[in-house]
């Protein structure tokens, strides 16, 4: 096959398409060449932990919002890879909850063990993507940061694989300009130990807020309150934490509610969300949407209405993670690969609209949980992606909610049961609030004893 296909991204969706490519060709396919640019200088994407923030070393937005002591806020058992269980890379059992560094490891050893690595070119940034009706291929121009040369190469695919969670979105507050302590957004949140005995307000209530303000307990911030937009997230915080309605003004450090209380903080962390930007697609070839369930211009989540040769993985706003961007992969492969014949534009449109007036029917979690389910179950049903029982990780999800309604701060203590291989996870060696050191070695309990001893000495010290 003489085709070329561009990946954009190498984190967990690219390396997605990746593997599907490679489990294609395992399997006797000619599949086509194989591009991916990647900007950072390793794969892994978000999980790819950097300390900067604002540009990195070339000059160039980062991309990364991972922060330290960061634990998977969702069971691993509802996210893994449906060909490689995390039995197979760690062979053996473990907690339900992983920090950063052993998700990123996770994600790693996947490919790793694929051998795809080859197919990745680090350090090159894509600049800017075009398509010719003429040539019916696309102009991808990359930069190698490296070498610092630019240059531009033909493809007939293009599979943007960017991800949506490194453009933040900021809104403006009265006054906020002048406030008296220090002001950001999630994306540039590092290390909670900056917010030891501060008064912290988090703006937003979704998972950022939930998850960067229990860090911020955790690590000894003195008072958090989270302010919303429409409703409180409801769960039973600490005595220092509270809800507020939204922020209305600033002045100085004292920051004014809608219901017309008021209080001084010292640091206020936007945690308001992400915008789709994909400042290197042309006009004709840019998705637009906000962050949703069902983006519309994608035919099956997947596919540009507007060009079919485009492709887009993870756009959606999400609950499944890994395995979904798998079944993405898989169908986008089998479209490229001629195994999956597309429909008409109008079907494809009519088709994503059913879909979207489903999601705005949706009521809550749980329904949003089983209609994502439901997703990624009819992508797997026309792929050769392993199957793996979707209901039962629904209702792993259907624990998890309850179990957060119950303990917020301690529901990283539960552990489910792996739908890959039956194995119920076991506790974890120390309590999460407890557990200071998010390390893989720690985590795993890699130290020598003296070892874990003076690291866990001194992040008492610290904390």
């Amino acid at each position: 096959m003489d085709k070329r296909v561009a990946v954009i991204g190498a984190g967990p969706s690219g390396l997605a398409q990746l593997r599907a490519f490679q489990s294609a060709a395992k399997k006797g396919a000619d599949i086509p060449e194989i591009v991916c640019f990647e900007k950072q200088s390793d794969w892994g994407g978000l999980w790819n932990y950097t300390w900067r923030t604002g540009t990195d070393e070339h000059g160039d937005p980062v991309h990364g919002s991972m922060y330290r002591y960061l634990w998977s806020n969702g069971p691993k058992e509802c996210l893994e890879f449906a060909d490689y269980s995390f039995e197979e890379h760690f062979g053996r059992p473990i907690a339900s909850y992983p920090p950063r560094a052993v998700l990123w490891d996770y994600i790693k050893g996947r490919v790793e063990k694929a051998d795809v690595r080859k197919w990745v070119r680090f350090n090159t940034a894509v600049r800017m993507v075009t398509y010719s009706e003429a040539t019916g291929r696309f102009t991808v121009t990359v930069h190698d940061r490296t070498k610092d040369v630019v240059y531009a190469e033909e493809f007939d695919h293009v599979v943007v694989a960017s991800g949506h969670f490194s453009t933040p979105n900021v809104p403006h507050f009265e006054g906020i300009e002048k406030f008296g302590g220090r002001v950001m957004h999630s994306h540039d949140f590092r290390d909670a130990l900056e917010f030891k005995d501060k008064d912290v307000l988090l703006i937003g209530r979704s998972y950022s807020a939930e998850d960067i303000g229990s860090q911020c307990y955790k690590y000894g911030a003195r008072f958090i309150a989270n302010s919303y937009r429409t409703k409180p997230m409801g769960f039973k915080w600490p005595e220092n934490w509270e809800e507020k309605p939204l922020l209305m003004r600033v002045e100085g450090k004292t920051c004014h509610f809608k219901d017309g209380s008021s209080r001084d903080f010292d640091a206020i962390i936007m945690c308001t969300g992400y915008l789709h930007y994909f400042p290197f697609l042309t006009e004709d070839l840019r998705l637009k949407t906000d962050n949703r369930l069902w983006p519309l211009g994608l035919y099956e989540g997947v596919v540009s209405e507007k060009n079919p040769k485009l492709f887009y993985l993870g756009m959606q706003d999400q609950f499944y993670t890994f395995n979904m961007f798998d079944a993405q992969a898989w169908f986008a492969r089998d479209v490229m690969l001629g195994r999956i014949a597309l429909p008409s534009q109008v079907e494809m449109a009519a088709h994503s609209q059913a879909w979207r007036e489903r999601e705005e029917g949706l009521e809550n979690a749980e329904q949003m949980i089983w209609f994502q389910g439901d997703y990624v179950k009819e992508l797997i049903d026309r792929t050769d992606y392993p199957s793996f029982d979707i209901d039962k990780v629904n209702e792993t999800f259907m624990e998890w909610e309850h179990h957060k309604m119950e303990d917020i701060m301690g529901f990283r203590n539960h552990g489910y049961r792996s739908v890959l291989t039956g194995t119920m996870a076991p506790k974890h060696h120390t309590p999460w609030l407890k557990a200071l050191d998010d390390s893989m070695e720690a985590y795993l309990q890699l130290l020598r004893p003296a070892e874990a001893k003076l690291v866990h000495g001194n992040q008492k010290e610290v904390c």
